[in-house]
Order: C-alpha cells, then structure tokens, then sequence
C-alpha cells in the first residue's frame, strides 16, 4: 500500500484503525521490571507532589498571551 496515494482523510482512518488495533491488544505489551520500576517511582513521585499542574485556564492564557 502507497499511503502517500490516500487521500487525507483515508490516511486519518488508517492511523484510527492502527491506533485501535493496538488498543485492543494493549495487554498483550509487556513492560519490562527497569520499566515497572520507573513507573512506580514516578507514580510515587506524583503522590508526593502537592502541585499536580496548572488549570487548563491558566494553561491557555499562558500560550495565547506569549
């Protein structure tokens, strides 16, 4: 299959049916011990951390003022 002879919109329903088909299958990927281990520190580093981010309302006007 050439994807560049699809058109936008065909190429977008593509990239959906990937996307999905990897969601399906998502607990069939398999996270190695050094990668469970990273995401236990992070996921303990986030329970710590009393700043959890910034308001989508402060976000923006960030972006939009700069």
């Amino acid at each position: 299959m050439d994807i560049q002879n699809l058109s936008a919109s065909e190429r977008i329903l593509l990239a959906q049916q990937l996307w999905d088909s990897v969601h399906d299958s998502a607990n069939e990927i398999l996270v190695t011990p050094e990668q469970q281990a990273v995401l236990d520190q992070r996921l303990a580093a986030l329970a710590l951390d009393a700043h959890l981010g910034d308001d989508w309302k402060d976000v923006k006007r960030r972006i939009t003022s700069a």
